[in-house]
């Protein structure tokens, strides 16, 4: 999946069918959602995968673009999809093009948006 040239989506959001065994997409969040857009589609109980496409400016005032690579993983999760989640996600992760950052997180702090300023710069 090419993320990088197209820039259609500002994120999109997959799940495992479990039934299929295979990642599918779930949801995608369009160029002018926000980044709290995209934190509360994430469901609170239960794992994703998920790509946020996030735009900033530096510090010598450039337009600049990362694509972050979120592994989401509640505690409250069952734990049959965690560890469906955890074996998939390298394999799942290497056919995704143009990845710069990869972040897990178990709570929303440890994906909140200062967590991906901080990475990005």
């Amino acid at each position: 999946m090419d993320l990088k040239r197209k820039r259609v989506h500002r994120y999109v959001i997959f799940q495992i069918d479990e039934k299929k065994k295979e990642v599918v997409v779930e949801k995608t969040g369009g160029p002018a959602e926000s980044y709290e857009d995209f934190t509360a589609a994430l469901p609170q109980n239960d794992c994703r995968y998920a790509v946020y496409d996030y735009d900033f400016v530096t510090s010598d005032n450039c337009q600049k673009s990362k694509i972050f690579f979120i592994a989401w993983s509640p505690s409250t999760s069952r734990i049959r999809a965690k560890m469906l989640y955890a074996t998939s996600r390298e394999r799942f992760r290497r056919d995704l093009d143009g990845i710069h950052y990869e972040i897990q997180a178990t709570d929303p702090t440890e994906m909140d948006l200062e967590v991906i300023k901080e990475r990005a710069n």
